[in-house]
């Protein structure tokens, strides 16, 4: 019996919806949508974001504007300055993202006993194995 509540496409290689999966699990991505309740320059948000490079962070912000999560607005300042906020798009996403935010946050503790649990085994049976 097939399960016909999702279409035909949802697990195929072309589906259209992996590119954008892609692009919104990325933790950058997601740091960056978070940082972004407010309006912010380019180095505001590199420097809320600990770790992201420069290069990783201009992608970053390429990929979420060219997906219609983010806008570039170019200020009229001197030295020119720019400023990076979200779309409606990219508010629509917050809701499901606060929510994986909070679950992870709550769980975080769990996993982290669980991922350490697992590699003790893991060296265990290695260690066993030779």
């Amino acid at each position: 019996m097939t399960d016909t509540s999702e279409p035909d496409w949802t697990f195929r290689a072309d589906c259209p919806t992996r590119p954008i999966l892609d692009q919104i699990a990325d933790k950058w991505s997601m740091m960056t949508m978070a940082v972004l309740a407010e309006p912010k320059r380019f180095n505001q948000i590199k420097r809320r974001l600990e770790g992201v490079t420069q290069r990783v962070l201009t992608q970053t912000l390429r990929r979420l504007e060219r997906n219609g999560m983010i806008e570039r607005r170019v200020l009229p300042t001197s030295p020119v300055g720019v400023e990076y906020s979200l779309t409606p798009l990219g508010e629509s996403l917050r809701e499901p993202f606060l929510h994986l935010y909070t679950w992870a946050v709550e769980h975080a503790d769990d996993i982290g006993a669980r991922q350490r649990a697992y590699d003790a085994r893991s060296a265990s049976a290695r260690s066993s194995d030779g």
